[in-house]
This record gives structure tokens, C-alpha cells and sequence, in this order.
């Protein structure tokens, strides 16, 4: 095997899930559901339940993203197992208020809050709808809510679906900047093929890079409910590797299964292939266009050099016409351009704000929102302006 599926001198995921600080957790619907009865695995939840209770007393803030309003709406619904897209959106509406139930009383034992959060493709791939997704899970996580993710299925079509939540919570993952993303499965981790037809398959349990090779040991799944398989995983890992967030595939057929990893249970780790915090930068660097500039003063720039947060006190002048979530460009005192970032606020709310302080914004604006005009995850610095450095 070659040096990148070589766990010799590389941390396990056990070891990451230690050292993270926020994690996102998928959960499928193949683990949720007795494939047989139909029914929820309520105790199995009960017990993952407790291992995100232990997560959370370690100061680590945990997303969950969640299948099952399908299957859960089409038991209460007792629609047929092959449905049309219109019955599958209303089991969906139906399914979702049951799903979120179940993730809310499996967490509230342990006095933990559940938020819904319901994604389609553009909340996570539009930089307006992204920033606005962003937030909300960025305030629930700071008020000790653990969001309980899913894919809007009630409204979306096949054609702009992310088609899996394999998929779906490497987009969150990378969106939230997250350290860690792990796929709980029905299958410990990736193997060289597949080892319920190849006896000699060999579990891999560190990916270093993911080449052709890797990618051709992915396989289709035979569980009923699941609507994908290691392939769709190995492309979830791209995903999240690309964004800089490290991707673990483990077994969660057995109770409690985060905790079984300390045992030494078995899991395969992908590596992020760069920084969260690069990737972040370079998927703003991407945006268009900037649709206005934000002129700040010398202490401003100073600030955005040390990497802070732009605040209205630092501004001096507010030109083009943007929206908020828009791609601005940040101008030194002597006019040139230093970086750009995505605004909180719009063109117009951002001159009323020019030169105030953040405690002021909502006798300025009549009503609260963010303290930082653009804030410091949301900034990309491209260089220094001369004329500041030849007096600092």
C-alpha cells in the first residue's frame, strides 16, 4: 500500500475527534431505521445521544445531519415504498416534524436544545444564502443548540437536489469551517474493495490524498434505505478535503459508537488536503466581481492587519451599491486596495454606519444585528498599503 493509505505516524479518528472543536455528524437512514420493521432504532438514538452529550461537556460544538424524514413520513403516511416526487416532498413535510422529535428527545435527556435546519444546494453554494445559513448555525452553536441538518426535500426536485446527505454534510461542513466530519455507516471504514464480496479486502484507515486508485474502491450499498454507498462518500471526502476539513468514516451499527472509536474500533481518516481557513479565503476569492467599496481609516487597517474584524467605526466612505452577503473591496486611507470580504450589511445601512461604534447600530439602524461590518472569517487581506508602513 502506498504512503498515503499508510497509518504508520498519523493520528487516528479517535485522536481527531479529541482535538476538534466542531464536528459534524451524519447520520444515515440505513442506522435511524430497523430495516425490517420500519421502525426507529430508539435505543441505538438514545445511546448516540449520549455520545454527543459527552461531546458536548468537552466544550465541542456538534451538527448533526440527519436522513429519515422519508422513511419516517412514509410509515406515518403508510405510503408504498416506491413513491412519485410529490409523495415523497409531502412524506418528507410529514416525516420531518417525527425526525426532528426524536433527535429533540434523545438530546433534551441530557438537557441539550435541537434547532431544524432545512438546507437546499444554494444555501450552501449562493455566498448570500451561504452567509445567512452560516450565521444561524454560528448563533445556535453559540448558544449551546445542537442543529439537527436536512436536506429541503419538501421543496426541492431531483435536478437541484445534493442527491445524498453523504454530500450534503460535507457542504455543511465546509460552509461551518468545521474540524472534523464524520460518516457514521454500516461499514467501519473504507476498504480496498468490498469486503462483503472480497474476503481479502483490506481496511484502510488513513487517506492521505485521494487518488484514482482510492476512489476506485468505492462500491454501491445494499441497505434499504440508505441512497448511496462508499462512493458517495469517497465524494463527500473530496468535498470536505478541498475545504479543508478532515473526513472519518466509522462504524455506527453498535451503541455508541464515538465512544467504541477509544477502544480502538476501527474507522478510516481522510486528511484535509489544506487549512479551513484557506479554503474559506480561497472560496471567497472566488466570488465575483466586488459590487462596492468599503474606504477605511489607518487604525482600520491596522486592525484588518492583525487580523480583527471591520467594524462602521473604521470606515470613512461607502461606495457602490451592495446587498448584504456581497463581495466588497477594502480601500486604505490612501486609496488602494488592501482585500475585499463579504459584507454583513448593505450599501445603504453601511454609510449610516460609517464611523459609528457597534453600540450605536441599533439606535442607527432601529434594530440589532452584527457588530463587525465585515468580520474576520469573512475577509481575504491581499497586501499592505506602503504609505501605512513607511509610518507605523
Amino acid at each position: 500500500m502506498t504512503s498515503q493509505t499508510d497509518s504508520t505516524h498519523h493520528i487516528s479518528l479517535a485522536d481527531k475527534i479529541e482535538s476538534a472543536r466542531r464536528i459534524v455528524i451524519k447520520i444515515g437512514s440505513a442506522l435511524l431505521f430497523d430495516g425490517k420493521s420500519g421502525e426507529a432504532r430508539q435505543h441505538w438514538l438514545d445511546r448516540l445521544g449520549d455520545d454527543i452529550a459527552a461531546l458536548s461537556r468537552q466544550g465541542k460544538e456538534v451538527i448533526i445531519v440527519s436522513s429519515g424524514s422519508i422513511a419516517l413520513g412514509r410509515q406515518i403516511l403508510g405510503l408504498k415504498k416506491t413513491l412519485k416526487l410529490e409523495a415523497k416532498q409531502a412524506a418528507a413535510a410529514t416525516g420531518q416534524v417525527a425526525l426532528v422529535q426524536l433527535w429533540a428527545d434523545a438530546l433534551a435527556a441530557h438537557n441539550l436544545t435541537a434547532a431544524q435546519i432545512l438546507l437546499a444546494p444554494d444555501d450552501t453554494e449562493t455566498r448570500k444564502r451561504h452567509i445567512n445559513a452560516r450565521d444561524t448555525i454560528s448563533t445556535l452553536l453559540a448558544l449551546g443548540v445542537v442543529p439537527v441538518v436536512n436536506e429541503n426535500d419538501t421543496i426541492t426536485t431531483y435536478e437541484i437536489r445534493f442527491g445524498d446527505n453523504d454530500r450534503l454534510a460535507a457542504r455543511v461542513a465546509a460552509m461551518m469551517s468545521a474540524d472534523l466530519l464524520i460518516l457514521l455507516s454500516d461499514i467501519d471504514g473504507l476498504y480496498s474493495a468490498n469486503p462483503k464480496l472480497d474476503r481479502t479486502a483490506r481496511h484502510i484507515p488513513y487517506i492521505g490524498e485521494i487518488t484514482d486508485e482510492i476512489i476506485a474502491m468505492g462500491g454501491d450499498s445494499d441497505t434499504e434505505f440508505a441512497s448511496g454507498g462508499m462512493t458517495t462518500k469517497l465524494a463527500a471526502a473530496q468535498i470536505a478535503s478541498k475545504a479543508g476539513v478532515t473526513m472519518g468514516i466509522c462504524s455506527g451499527v453498535i451503541d455508541r459508537p464515538l465512544s467504541h472509536l477509544k477502544e480502538g474500533g476501527k474507522a478510516s481518516l481522510f486528511a484535509a488536503s489544506t487549512s479551513a481557513v484557506t479554503a474559506r479565503k480561497n472560496w471567497i476569492a472566488g466570488a465575483l466581481a466586488p459590487q462596492g467599496q468599503i474606504h477605511i481609516d489607518k487604525g482600520a487597517y491596522n486592525a484588518l492587519q492583525a487580523g480583527k474584524s471591520l467594524l462602521p467605526v473604521g470606515v470613512t466612505r461607502v461606495t457602490g451599491t451592495f446587498d448584504r452577503g456581497d463581495l466588497v473591496q477594502l480601500l486604505s486611507p490612501e486609496g488602494d486596495e488592501i482585500g475585499y470580504g463579504l459584507t454583513a450589511y448593505s450599501n445603504q445601512e453601511a454609510q449610516k454606519l460609517a464611523g459609528q461604534k457597534s453600540t450605536d447600530i441599533t439606535a442607527v439602524l432601529g434594530y440589532e444585528h452584527r457588530d463587525e461590518l465585515v468580520h474576520a472569517d469573512d475577509l481575504v487581506i491581499i497586501k499592505a498599503s506602503s504609505a501605512i508602513r513607511q509610518t507605523d
